[in-house]
């Protein structure tokens, strides 16, 4: 039991302190979308440990180490639970109607085509947002188009295929490719029956895996791509999709700050999407991010229909006369702005690993 308390106490200490290695190869990287396995599971083996390790010099010095993890880990991760409190807005008077969205990332090789068909027939969403979505996905989603006059449709068959549909009417819009030619995000500006304008943005990049890309660094490049043309709208905006990235990665405070947006889980909790089959592995990855004049009033996952991911759900209403949410709002620091910059770049220069992933 000693020996079993003290291989394991390294392996979750190890695993806690890598990731603040500021370096973007996977294995770094990966470690980022642990943090709520590894304080149950560094919990867990502190807890007992008392019971049953003897106690020594080694053992107070591991547990110490075990418990500045567990404060660790809780510091990036309280402020996603509903334990965290924000402020909200009191008004019960919504000045515009709510939009709901539903953004899914239906997994380029999932085929029970209908089983999403129905999901969206069931929550009847005013926008849908597709990631994974290829010429195959592209023709089972005709259906939608009766009632969703309005689509942009990128198939692709390297698995960043994405796909809008929405009966809110769009004004103008543009498919943007910031880092690679074959990683598509999309624009949108939208005006509703009541008059409220906002955009809205689907993104998708590509995640640091052993299969996928050997770094992050296409993936942060897109997000801060984005950001910054987010920065620039001077309208409500919204930011959906999957993005490869848990909420509490350097990339996506770097997002968040860069846009200068508000993280709606912050103060109800990770809502997470992927792997839809795994309740034990699963992490927040697939994001919403919004302006200071948009409002959540609900936002969660909806079942599994055959994805690797679940789908993720909002609504929201749009309130430009409202400021209570701006203390919300943080921007970069002085420093950071070099940083988000530098990883830009690095993104833009990247070779892609994506032949792995391409269909022949």
């Amino acid at each position: 039991m000693q020996t079993l308390y003290y291989c394991l106490s390294a392996v979750l200490i190890i695993a806690s302190v890598i990731p603040v290695i500021p370096n973007q190869h996977w294995f770094f990287r990966v470690f980022d979308f642990l943090k709520i396995q590894l304080l149950v599971l560094q919990t867990i083996v502190f807890t007992l440990a008392w019971w049953f390790v003897p106690y020594e010099t080694m053992f107070y010095c591991t547990q110490l180490l075990l418990l500045i993890c567990m404060i660790y880990e809780i510091s990036l991760i309280y402020q996603y639970t509903p334990l965290y409190k924000v402020k909200g807005r009191n008004s019960p008077i919504k000045p515009s109607k709510s939009i709901k969205v539903i953004s899914a990332n239906v997994y380029q090789f999932n085929t029970v085509y209908d089983r999403f068909i129905r999901l969206i027939d069931k929550y009847q969403p005013n926008v849908i947002l597709t990631m994974e979505s290829d010429e195959k996905w592209q023709q089972a989603m005709q259906v939608f188009k009766k009632d969703y006059p309005y689509f942009i449709e990128v198939p692709l068959q390297n698995t960043y295929g994405i796909h809008l549909y929405s009966n809110v009417k769009i004004t103008a819009s543009e498919v943007h490719y910031f880092v690679a030619d074959d990683i598509p995000s999309i624009e949108a500006k939208m005006k509703t029956a009541d008059g409220y304008e906002f955009v809205f943005f689907g993104v998708h990049p590509p995640p640091p895996s052993p299969t996928e890309e050997d770094t992050s660094k296409e993936r942060d490049g897109e997000l801060l791509s984005v950001a910054k043309k987010v920065k620039e709208i001077k309208i409500p905006a919204v930011v959906v999709g999957d993005f490869n990235n848990v909420a509490w990665g350097r990339s996506s405070v770097l997002f968040k700050n860069t846009a200068e947006m508000i993280d709606p889980r912050i103060g109800r909790g990770f809502i997470s999407t992927f792997h839809a089959k795994y309740r034990l592995l699963r992490f927040p990855i697939d994001q919403m991010y919004h302006s200071s004049d948009i409002f959540i009033e609900d936002i969660c996952t909806k079942e599994n229909f055959g994805s690797d991911h679940l789908p993720l759900y909002f609504e929201f209403f749009i309130d430009e006369l409202n400021p209570v949410q701006e203390e919300q709002v943080e921007v970069l620091e002085a420093d950071e702005k070099q940083e988000v910059e530098q990883m830009i770049k690095d993104g833009k220069e990247e070779e892609s690993d994506r032949e792995k992933v391409v269909i022949e």
